[in-house]
């Protein structure tokens, strides 16, 4: 592992990267949330059909 190589290949990238704009920022966070939402309605779901199966919770 050469670590003079790599790191120099790490600040580059670090110089590249960019902070996101704010619209970029808000579509990423609804897509998130919308796919914490829809994990937690499968959840739920699942949990209100083992309420109703015998033997369920």
């Amino acid at each position: 592992m050469n670590t003079p190589t790599d790191l120099s290949s790490y600040i580059r990238v670090l110089k590249l990267a960019s902070t996101p704009s704010w619209e970029e920022f808000s579509q990423v966070a609804k897509i998130a949330g919308a796919g914490i939402l829809l994990v937690g309605l499968i959840g739920f779901t699942i949990f209100v059909f083992m309420s109703f199966v015998p033997g369920g919770p």
